[in-house]
């Protein structure tokens, strides 16, 4: 018979955007893995058990993962330390499917967002279909993502007209914004990179906690609101406890090409 992991997109905040498959997968499940991260909030962890009570009678099987520290903030070898943190969950993980996931039963991840955008699980789960014997089968469930959660919320479309869009993590923007690039949506900026770059001419359009009641939307030329939304996202962060925000960095006028 076998045994499945099912890899469930649950979308970016809202409870309203999983999708009818996620749903048929939250119902499919015998065993469900809770990764606890370091920086996760009772919030965090009752959305996802929220999500288990609308759409099933009964509860799966709980397996919690405690995530490992993760170093690569301070570390001076970005690379080495997120391999690492990525070794060690991994061991743990492929240790949890085996003892939990017996012949025949369908385990499954909550994957807040989309599993395949900036997200490690796939990868990692990817790699634990090779670590141990008869490795479960993968399926992935795609949910909404922060991004397209950012464009629906500002109501403007990611890209425009005959031009690209780049999506990229926060750290590649330290010296600003890519010279071929007219329109990028950053994630992770734990650093508040929009706040330092140079902001000639360039517009911004930011969002935190998308579809959450706490949903902050602020958007204009960069050089006008950055301090607006260090001040309101420094103060947000402190309430809560936690963050999940992105953004996009628009010029004010595609370059020519």
């Amino acid at each position: 018979m076998g045994r499945e992991m099912l890899l469930i997109g649950i979308g970016a905040g809202d409870p309203g955007w999983l999708t009818f498959e996620a749903a048929e997968a939250i119902r499919a499940l015998d065993v469900v893995f809770v990764v606890l991260k370091e920086s996760d909030k009772d919030d965090l962890v009752d959305f996802r058990r929220d999500l288990l009570r609308r759409h099933r009678d009964d509860a799966p099987v709980t397996v919690e993962l405690v995530d490992p520290p993760r170093p690569w903030q301070s570390a001076p070898d970005y690379d080495a330390a997120v391999a690492q943190w990525r070794e060690q969950r991994l061991t743990q993980w492929a240790d949890a499917v085996q003892d939990s996931l017996g012949e025949g039963r369908t385990g499954g991840f909550l994957v807040w967002g989309d599993p395949g955008l900036y997200e490690s699980t796939l990868a990692i789960v990817t790699d634990l279909a090779e670590r141990i014997p008869d490795p479960p089968t993968v399926r992935v469930i795609p949910g909404i993502s922060c991004v397209a959660a950012l464009s629906a919320r500002h109501r403007i479309p990611l890209n425009r007209q005959g031009h690209a869009v780049q999506i990229s993590p926060a750290r590649l923007l330290a010296d600003g914004m890519p010279a071929d690039v007219d329109d990028v949506v950053v994630m992770l900026d734990g650093r508040q990179t929009f706040a330092s770059i140079d902001p000639t001419g360039l517009d911004i359009y930011w969002g935190a906690y998308l579809g959450t009641p706490q949903e902050i939307l602020i958007a204009g030329a960069l050089e006008e609101v950055r301090d607006e939304i260090a001040q309101v996202r420094a103060e947000a962060k402190a309430s809560r406890g936690w963050m999940f925000d992105t953004y996009l960095l628009r010029r004010h006028t595609p370059a020519a090409r």
